[in-house]
């Protein structure tokens, strides 16, 4: 549990969780942003068959 209090309570652990949850976030930003814009390109190149 030393390796928890470490992290929470310094200044290098804290960032290092904040860089950690902001990757996360923009992972799963992107993955559905990609997988919406592939859903429409789909959807508009089907219509125009």
């Amino acid at each position: 549990m030393a390796v928890f209090r470490d992290i929470f309570s310094s200044e290098a652990g804290l960032l290092s969780l904040a860089v950690i949850a902001f990757m996360l976030g923009m992972g799963a930003f992107f993955v559905r942003y990609f997988v919406r814009h592939m859903h429409e390109d789909e959807a508009k190149s089907s219509s125009e068959l």
